[in-house]
């Protein structure tokens, strides 16, 4: 269902050696940095629409979320829509705090990112992480994560480094967001104990019983890791490229919106392209809001040729 494609620092580098020639018209072409999670998956693709419909051509890699920084840092990408904070911080901060990497706008409020359980263990007595290493044993000392690198997994990593509510012998099981959840999968007929990160938005939530562990909000901040989402763009990439750094400000989504989509995506088996173009179609509203002040690749009026594009 999802694109995985794997893109190494050495390709991220050699394109800084690259002539000025290659690189030249930057703003044709926008390349976006996207780390295998449907939720930006489903952004990505509804940017890409529009884009496209704009004139403009765009470029996806799938990459973890280190080398999306790297990536910025060394003019190999132009966006990424998946800044989570605050969970994030330790990794985008360092390239915002140099200027690398410009933290644009809030595309999303309301998420939230932190761990969870299935409801049949919140219903036992496991209400917060504080309740975790009580019952070591049938959690197997294994707190289970996304793929390796990304924020999450190393505040788990950080928790566990710092021997916070006792968790200091445990291990953070590396995967992926698919792996992860078909493990989940696997384990809740037999109602058997598993600790995992969950967010919102996510299919997850609807698609399975499950509760948020409070007591986490030194590592995974405030109100259930209560998070916003940012836009975030190479540094001088919106001077270059003024008309596209109007759109990316201009769009933000919704639980709502990315919820219908990543449901689609990871439940209905569409095509992420063909889920965001359907989506925009039915949403007309959402199209007036985010060409607010923006034209075409070639100057034009924005909201009629994207209508007619879609």
């Amino acid at each position: 269902m999802k694109r995985i494609c794997t893109y190494g620092l050495g390709g991220i580098l050699a394109s800084a050696l690259l002539p000025s020639t290659v690189l030249a018209d930057e703003c044709a072409s926008v390349r976006f940095a996207e780390v295998g999670w449907t939720d930006i998956t489903a952004t990505t693709a509804l940017a890409s629409e529009v884009l496209e419909a704009l004139g403009y051509e765009t470029r996806i890699d799938t990459v973890s979320v280190p080398i999306a920084y790297a990536g910025m840092r060394n003019n190999d990408f132009d966006v990424f829509l998946g800044n989570w904070m605050p969970s994030m911080a330790s990794i985008s901060d360092p390239y915002v705090e140099r200027g690398d990497v410009e933290r644009l706008a809030v595309n999303l409020e309301g998420a939230k990112y932190t761990l969870a359980v299935p409801q049949y263990v919140y219903d036992a007595g496991v209400t917060s992480v504080n309740d975790l290493a009580e019952h070591a044993e049938r959690f197997e000392q294994r707190l289970h994560g996304i793929e390796a690198g990304n924020d999450g997994n190393e505040l788990i990593e950080q928790m566990i480094d710092d021997n916070a509510y006792g968790l200091g012998d445990w291990q953070v099981v590396d995967s992926s967001e698919a792996g992860m959840l078909s493990e989940l999968t696997t384990r809740i007929p037999n109602q058997e104990w598993m600790v995992f990160l969950g967010w919102e938005p996510h299919p997850m939530n609807t698609n399975f019983d499950m509760a948020y562990l409070s007591g986490a909000d030194d590592y995974f901040g405030p109100d259930l890791g209560g998070a916003t989402v940012h836009t975030n763009t190479r540094a001088g990439f919106v001077e270059q490229c003024p008309n596209i750094g109007t759109l990316l400000s201009n769009m933000t989504f919704t639980l709502e919106m990315e919820n219908q989509l990543m449901g689609e995506i990871m439940d209905d088996g569409e095509d992420p392209r063909a889920a965001a173009n359907a989506y925009l179609k039915d949403h007309d509203d959402v199209l007036q809001a985010w060409l607010e002040g923006v034209t075409t690749k070639a100057g034009e009026p924005a909201l009629p040729a994207v209508r007619a594009a879609l």
